[in-house]
């Protein structure tokens, strides 16, 4: 068992834009692709993620001084430090959760392939810190290592059930033909988009709000364009903070930069994973006749480029540390994760049709939802970090984060397991039960494929 966490420990340590190109490699030959092609494919993902890191790192480098700055300006004083996912993720793989979080993934990944409980190949392993950072707070809250890795397994059997069900939007809105987005973080916000968006469906008016930001693109011409849209609101956000002038124009046309660059970069990834993708509907289709569609997982990442997505993003990036200040009870001012709140629309954008209206609306209740689950969960993250040895900085009662400490659905399982054995029945009956459903809406889908070819 050691040699094998020493293994995936060390594939794990390559980091995402090496790691995976070698799987994607690997399974585009093993799924019938050309060695050549599957190299290709699999280079080319790892390149668009270095280049979406390099951007969304550059968007987070100016955001975070600027909210900073803003803080210190306006006298705000939160206890509760944002220390980010890079760090979040950090401690979440450094738990003992997370040094076998990968095999155990993937195990659960094959068997509910095989159990076709799920379309998505998820080869996006790299982003099962996510579900290892809840098992983690469960097995710290409750100490019994075995409620921690079940949370763990719930997590990512939940997370798996809505990138099927969100496939076929994602499709249609992003774009992304034979794509699903099991991201431990951004799925988790699926249920409240959901929600948000049948209530606006019921208010007279308000639910004739479209706002198509697209077209108004097209309709302002030049001004409309995203380049202008993140020039203009880093301008805003940067004044808020009282830089000078200069400062305001550099944090200006570098989030202008930023709407330009990350569409780019997004392209480049799914410019990659289409030989994979083809290689999988390919397989697939000869092998089992009754698995109908097969996803490939990916990191969210590849749908933060929609401009919708970006637009409704940076116009939060101000709001989100109004809210912190005066919401009672909230203790977290976002900071280093702000570069995160793309990730949080990535499925709200499809879900909401691409109304940009809609899409602000829930994300403002996803925001507040967010701050206090941060503020709720914050004892806890202190103390998994504390006991992987992670830094606390200087003069931080507790630490969280937007990625993953406002994460909806892992604050559910870590207030269920916090009941005992009832609250673990409950999340397992929750999960196998959305198992299931998934599993007869894919044979079902299957059939009528099969009945139509």
């Amino acid at each position: 068992m050691q040699a094998i966490i020493d293994v995936f420990s060390y594939i794990n340590s390559l980091g995402a834009s090496v790691m995976m190109p070698i799987i994607l490699t690997i399974i585009g030959v093993v799924l019938g692709a050309k060695f050549g092609k599957a190299l290709r494919g699999g280079l080319t993902v790892g390149i668009g993620f270095i280049g979406l890191n390099l951007v969304t790192g550059l968007m987070g480098e100016n955001l975070a001084p600027a909210v900073q700055q803003m803080a210190q300006r306006f006298g705000l004083a939160l206890s509760t430090v944002d220390i980010g996912w890079p760090a979040a993720s950090a401690i979440a793989f450094g738990t003992t959760i997370g040094l076998i979080i990968i095999p155990i993934g993937l195990i659960v990944n094959i068997v509910m392939l095989l159990t076709n409980t799920t379309q998505t190949l998820d080869v996006d392993i790299w982003n099962y810190w996510h579900f290892a950072f809840t098992g983690s707070l469960i097995y710290v809250l409750t100490g019994n290592f075995a409620y921690g890795i079940i949370a763990a397994i719930l997590n990512m059997v939940i997370i798996m059930v809505i990138g099927d069900y969100t496939a076929p939007k994602v499709e249609e809105t992003l774009g992304m033909p034979g794509v699903s987005l099991p991201h431990g973080f951004t799925a988790a916000f699926v249920p409240i988009a959901i929600v948000v968006d049948k209530i606006i469906d019921v208010i007279p008016g308000v639910k004739n709000i479209n706002i198509d930001i697209e077209k108004l693109q097209k309709r302002f011409g030049v001004f409309g364009e995203p380049m202008l849209v993140g020039t203009v609101l880093g301008i805003i956000i940067a004044a808020l903070a009282g830089n000078n002038v200069q400062t305001v124009l550099q944090i200006g046309v570098t989030l202008g930069a930023v709407m330009v660059l990350i569409p780019k970069m997004a392209a480049l990834l799914m410019e990659g994973l289409m030989p994979i993708s083809d290689a999988a509907q390919e397989f697939v289709s000869s092998k089992f006749a009754n698995r109908g569609k097969i996803y490939i997982g990916l990191d969210s990442a590849v749908g933060v480029g929609h401009p919708v997505c970006l637009t409704v993003s940076l116009i939060l990036v101000p709001l989100a540390v109004f809210l912190a200040v005066i919401l009672p009870g909230n203790t977290v001012l976002p900071m280093t994760d702000l570069s995160v709140l793309p990730y949080m629309f990535v499925l709200i954008v499809p879900l909401v049709g691409g109304n940009g209206f809609r899409a602000l609306i829930t994300g403002i209740v996803c925001l507040v939802g967010g701050l206090y689950i941060s503020t709720n969960l914050a004892p806890s993250i202190t103390a998994v970090a504390k006991s992987v040895n992670f830094a606390i900085p200087k003069g931080a009662a507790t630490i969280s984060s937007i990625c993953d400490g406002a994460n909806p659905l892992s604050w559910v399982l870590v207030k269920a397991h916090s009941v005992g054995a009832v609250g673990l029945i409950i999340a397992v009956a929750v999960a196998v039960g959305l198992a299931l459903m998934n599993r007869k809406r894919i044979i079902k889908e299957a059939k009528e494929l099969h009945a139509e070819a």
